[in-house]
């Protein structure tokens, strides 16, 4: 049998997978969920090969997948994914007064593009009620294609998204609608509804959570930078609080962005 090769990035940071969480972020969170009038509100992640090292701080699940790197010796292990979630998220938020979300864990996790389903009435809204995962190779490389990532900056030492909330049922429920859109595009290849629900998602945030686009520590005007990009292309929004990466759907290369690889399941 001829040895794999392991290729020479992955030997310097891991070979646990990267993530991103698209349209829906914050539903994962019992303090939103438990307020959703229509549930289960949706949130979508996206595993990814580790074909470049993300930056900390930037809404990617850098901490999280440090926290994987040492549980699992730089590998994850060969166990059922909803084992391996708990097992994970366990480790992360052990003593913590404000825990992770789960979506972390399961992006890191689940290959392909997965719609996360949570419920508070279900495992406390920890752990979604449902997961529904795509891993077909036409959408992943659609999604490829079109979706299009700028750095910005990490967020700073110190910030906190939590300090100002707006938590009305009906912009709760808006949110969790985004997610489904989100998923709804990629596995139709619905340029216009994925950069839609980008584009709800951040109203929803903006509303629900001001201080994740706009706090006195931030040093970019990352509503002024949304809303130019908002403009321009189908739709943007950014990795996580605070900053970190800015997501463009777009046809055409936009300008400073690259691509990333998706992770796709093979059986």
């Amino acid at each position: 049998m001829k040895k794999q090769l392991v290729p020479p990035l992955t030997r310097v940071i891991g070979g646990i997978p990267n993530r991103l969480a698209l349209a829906g972020g914050w539903i994962d969170q019992p303090f939103v969920s438990r307020l959703n009038p229509n549930p289960p509100g949706s949130m979508v992640v996206v595993g990814l090969e580790p074909t470049f090292r993300v930056m900390d701080r930037s809404g990617c699940a850098s901490g999280t997948r440090a926290v994987a790197m040492k549980l699992w010796r730089g590998r994850l292990p060969k166990r059922p994914p909803e084992q391996l979630v708990r097992e994970l998220y366990a480790a992360e938020n052990q003593g913590k007064a404000e825990p992770s979300g789960s979506q972390d864990m399961i992006g890191l996790i689940y290959p392909g593009i997965n719609r996360l389903d949570y419920d508070a009435s279900v495992h406390g809204g920890v752990f979604p009620a449902h997961i529904e995962s795509l891993n077909d190779t036409r959408c992943a490389r659609w999604l490829e294609r079109v979706l299009q990532v700028i750095p910005l900056e990490p967020r700073p030492e110190g910030y906190n998204p939590l300090g100002e909330k707006h938590l009305t049922p009906a912009w709760v429920a808006r949110l969790g609608q985004t997610g489904r859109d989100c998923f709804t595009a990629i596995r139709e290849r619905d340029l216009e509804l994925l950069g839609k629900s980008f584009n709800d998602c951040m109203r929803c945030w903006e509303t629900l959570l001001p201080h994740t686009v706009s706090h006195p520590s931030l040093k970019l005007d990352l509503k002024a930078i949304l809303r130019v990009y908002q403009r321009q292309y189908p739709g943007a929004m950014c990795s996580g609080c605070g900053g970190g990466y800015l997501f463009v759907v777009a046809r055409e290369n936009v300008p400073g962005a690259f691509r990333v690889n998706l992770r796709i399941a093979t059986s």
